[in-house]
């Protein structure tokens, strides 16, 4: 196995250089681009392992690079932001952001969600080779090895997470997760305080593959508790 590969998209000069200080120290290979439109290109071009983006950028901000590089990837990113608003989170969330982080930030946390998240990828690409069967509850089909959703024979389009959410629930049907148990298979990481990024979840695949999401059938809610898929 060679060094992981990160590209940094930043346009603040100094935070880029921590950020590549430490994730070299890690053992990573560390590319920077302060330029959204080259660093999108950067992104397409070549192969990385994981990309950092900021979200106020020059050239292209963050969310437009993310929905760019979405059309043609599914490298892990991880979104950086200094503005700490939901609004500014959620919109990177449903675009297909991996995860975010607030400025100012523990350099020490960045580098432990980026092999978080590494690692999550790796483990779900080493899965997709073992063949898998389509699995079907009332007119929901899902084919895990193309990763492709149906309902009821129209294909709907999920995010890396938003897939990974789907199949840990759909696993074991009628099973009560909790929300720090689902956090933490899912993202990879134990984060009470993030919380708030599950419920969104939550609520964009419901708007994906309920019929009516206000009154779900197929992803319920266990209040005080978590979700369950109902068989």
């Amino acid at each position: 196995m060679g060094m992981k590969k990160i590209l940094i998209i930043e346009d603040d000069i100094s935070i880029s250089e921590v950020e590549r200080d430490y994730l070299e120290v890690s053992g990573f290979d560390v590319d920077i681009e302060h330029d959204g439109v080259k660093g999108l290109k950067r992104a397409l071009d070549e192969d990385y392992n994981l990309i950092l983006i900021d979200v106020m950028l020059s050239g292209m901000d963050g969310f437009s690079i993310i929905k760019a590089l979405r059309k043609q990837k599914d490298t892990p990113a991880i979104m950086v932001t200094a503005r700490n608003d939901e609004i500014d989170k959620i919109r990177g969330l449903g675009l297909g952001i991996d995860d975010y982080v607030t400025k100012p930030f523990s350099p020490n946390e960045l580098v432990a969600r980026v092999k978080a998240h590494i690692n999550r990828y790796e483990l779900l690409k080493n899965n997709k080779i073992k063949p898998k069967e389509v699995i079907e509850h009332r007119g929901l089909v899902i084919d895990p090895e193309k990763r492709e959703i149906f309902v009821n024979g129209n294909e709907v389009e999920l995010t890396n997470k938003e897939f990974e959410l789907l199949m840990l629930l759909v696993g074991t049907v009628n099973k009560v997760f909790t929300k720090e148990e689902i956090f933490t298979k899912v993202w990879g990481f134990d984060a009470e305080e993030d919380i708030p990024t599950l419920t969104v979840h939550i609520r964009k695949l419901r708007e994906k593959i309920e019929y009516d999401p206000s009154n779900p059938q197929y992803i319920m809610t266990i209040w005080g508790v978590g979700y369950k898929f109902k068989a």
